[in-house]
């Protein structure tokens, strides 16, 4: 073969390789941008996004022997609304199951069901000026537990709001809510909480998100908080079509109830992504 013939069949194949690699390189291009806009709305409370996290946490020294331990599994569905050009309703249940061992005391434990809390958030489609992203609205308390030791057996109602900032790889926030109960069991006792949840995520090139917040609730009943600090390191993964978000934490407890868990608590995170 002379030089020319192969000169020819040298641009040819590159030329193949180049229609072949290019359709490539723009769809890992696309998948990236895609992963790293799911990854920031995950950091967003509020988000335009369907998903189902799945949250395992565990702590123990409940009790006055400090030998009682709880895992709380809290399947959270996040489903949003659009409701018109501007607003959209987004939709965060949490429904806990528990299974609690030496608790409320020694020799005690259930399994089952707790409390659903369900809020409502309506946030404008677009941030403000200057960026904030923000939601408002309603949360309710459901006596929804499978027995009396896992819930509050109180209905409860009250407002809740998120306000945060995403700015580059950062995002800054607080969560917030007020429930108090207005009907339920008579000899159980009323129910007047607020949670405070500030928080600040980082997401990497490679969708890995590190996450601190604080849980904190105060019952203005009892008038003692409960504050947990929580560190969690989380992955954005693909597997065929599924597009998921694992993760995994620890907690340490400044603060609680003095019956309540103590020192070193930990958490695994499972959250299943639908985009639209």
């Amino acid at each position: 073969m002379n030089k020319i013939a192969c000169k020819g069949i040298l641009v040819n194949t590159g030329r193949q390789c180049l229609a072949a690699c290019i359709p490539a390189l723009l769809l890992s291009l696309h998948t990236q941008a895609q992963d790293d806009d799911l990854a920031a709305q995950l950091a967003n409370p509020v988000a335009s996004l369907i998903s189902v996290p799945v949250q395992v946490n565990w702590d123990d020294n409940f009790g006055a022997n400090e030998e009682g331990s709880v895992f709380r599994t809290n399947i959270q569905p996040v489903i949003p609304f659009s409701l018109n050009d501007d607003w959209n309703l987004i939709s965060r249940t949490i429904l806990p199951v528990i299974d609690q061992d030496d608790v409320p005391s020694a020799g005690r434990g259930e399994s089952g069901i707790g409390d659903v809390v369900q809020s409502a958030f309506f946030s404008p489609q677009q941030p403000t000026e200057s960026g904030l992203i923000w939601g408002v609205g309603p949360v309710a308390l459901l006596p929804s537990a499978s027995d009396d030791s896992l819930g509050a057996e109180k209905w409860g109602i009250g407002p809740t709001g998120v306000v945060l900032k995403q700015q580059g790889s950062w995002t800054f926030g607080m969560l917030a809510n007020h429930i108090e109960s207005f009907a339920g069991e008579d000899d159980r006792d009323d129910v007047s909480a607020t949670f405070l949840q500030p928080f600040v995520t980082y997401i990497t090139s490679s969708q890995t998100t590190f996450s601190f917040n604080t849980e904190s609730t105060y019952d203005w009943k009892g008038e003692q908080w409960s504050v947990p600090l929580n560190f969690n390191v989380s992955q954005l993964l693909r597997f065929r079509n599924q597009i998921f978000q694992v993760g995994v934490g620890a907690r340490y407890w400044i603060d609680s109830p003095e019956f309540g868990p103590d020192g070193w608590g930990y958490r695994l995170n499972l959250v299943l992504l639908y985009p639209r």
